[in-house]
């Protein structure tokens, strides 16, 4: 079985564990309406997404 020759220490442990945050996902703007909406996904004000209307939103 392995074990470690040294202790881990806190700052070592520390910056490995810096990594592991939670962020908000990221927005962009609609170039058709100009509101904010994930990246990649249909536009759910307008419904368009690559510049062509992909759901009847009206």
């Amino acid at each position: 079985m392995a074990v470690p020759k040294r202790k881990t220490t806190r700052a070592v442990r520390d910056a490995r564990r810096s990594t592991h945050k939670v962020e908000a996902p990221s927005r962009s703007v609609c170039p058709q309406c100009h509101q904010p909406k994930l990246p990649h996904r249909v536009c759910p004000e307008c419904g368009y997404y690559d510049g062509k209307e992909i759901i009847d939103t009206e």
